[in-house]
């Protein structure tokens, strides 16, 4: 069982932690303030449950395991509102707070784990990376019967399809809905004299 100081240590590594993936790498990044309490308070809240069954379970890992079942189990990430990379980082959020609040780990190797953690996020969900790459869901004004004209079509709105899935026709209105991935073609600078 970890003493009070112990367990005021590993919480205060968690929510710098927690912080630093929130405030320093998401918000800056997606900026949407509506996930960062939840975010947070997941943390808060994984934290504490790990805490508290561990001092009740004492060494007793089984009680643990079920019991982080339990509270994982009740999280839900199926909201379409949610975009993957968020996915991602409520799932690091939900480590951090578990790593941190174990209670047979060493201090430095939690700390050690969360800066891995950080550091995975960080280069994982760059803006550098993969800069090209962009998607969309699109709707078409038009009912495409031949693949070669869907891509066609595609590529002269957003630029080179990469994949795309056709996610609804309506022959009625004449829409086509297209999840696609496509490269957005260079963009050449203006000349200097355009600028002015």
């Amino acid at each position: 069982m970890d003493t009070p100081s112990r367990l005021a240590a590993h919480l205060v590594l968690d929510l710098v932690a927690v912080c630093l993936l929130t405030f320093a790498i998401y918000y800056p990044r997606h900026r949407r303030r509506d996930l960062v309490p939840a975010c947070l308070a997941l943390n808060a809240g994984l934290f504490t449950v790990v805490a508290a069954l561990a001092a009740v379970s004492g060494k007793g890992g089984a009680v643990l395991g079920f019991g982080m079942f339990g509270v994982l189990s009740i999280v839900r990430l199926r909201s379409d509102a949610v975009q993957q990379e968020e996915v991602a980082y409520y799932f690091t959020t939900l480590v951090l707070g578990l790593v941190c609040a174990l209670p047979h780990l060493a201090f430095s190797l939690k700390a050690a784990l969360s800066a891995v953690l950080l550091l995975v996020v960080w280069a994982a969900d760059s803006p550098r990376l993969l800069a090209g790459s962009r998607r969309s869901v699109v709707t078409l004004d038009a009912v495409h019967g031949d693949p070669a004209a869907l891509r066609a079509d595609l590529a002269r709105r957003l630029g080179e399809p990469l994949r795309w899935t056709v996610m609804e026709v309506d022959y009625v209105r004449d829409l086509t809905v297209v999840d696609v991935r496509y490269r957005e073609p260079l963009r050449l600078a203006a000349p200097a004299w355009e600028s002015v």
